[in-house]
């Protein structure tokens, strides 16, 4: 099971941008030539519908000839009404209850990372062995915590590269 994030984005530093849509970053070219030149193995390619995904998942799969299927359900996490506003403009009071369990909170109008997880968990129960999933950072570490058995904050702990793949296929010694 491999995971990709998409390429950098020109999202200026401090932006919410879950779901908003915010471009790609100069270079990001490079980022994709980059992913495309060895690839790893793998059968099929499920992608995030987001803008800022599709065009690493569809230069894989051009490069390795393999099927490209998108999937609501690999979107990011969705912060609601902050989605494309700076974190320090958010209303303290509604943020700070949430920095402190986003496990169980939500963003107004948006998703708690339980629910993230629950849903990447039933997108990677119904995906077939030797998949590549292109996605955004939150469903990555949602990802590594099914699949490595992370808690949260050791799945918070590193920063998820961009434009790289992640091995997060099931280890013989579990």
């Amino acid at each position: 099971m491999i995971f990709y994030r998409h390429p950098k984005t020109d999202a200026a530093p401090g932006l919410c941008y879950g779901r908003w849509n915010v471009g790609l970053a100069p270079g990001a070219e490079a980022e994709i030539a980059a992913a495309c030149a060895a690839p790893p193995a793998f059968e099929y390619i499920v992608a995030s519908p987001a803008w800022r995904v599709r065009g690493l998942a569809e230069a894989l799969a051009k490069a390795t000839g393999r099927r490209l299927e998108y999937d609501e359900r690999l979107l990011e996490m969705n912060f609601g009404r902050w989605e494309g506003e700076f974190w320090a403009d958010i209303d303290r009071a509604e943020s700070d209850p949430w920095a402190e369990n986003p496990w169980d909170l939500a963003p107004p109008s948006g998703e708690s990372f339980s629910m993230v997880h629950s849903r990447i968990g039933a997108a990677l129960l119904e995906a077939p062995p030797g998949g590549c999933f292109v996605t955004h950072a939150g469903p990555i570490r949602a990802a590594m915590m099914i699949q490595r058995g992370l808690s949260f904050a050791e799945a918070f702990a590193d920063k998820v590269p961009f434009a790289t793949p992640i091995d997060l296929s099931l280890r013989a010694d579990g």
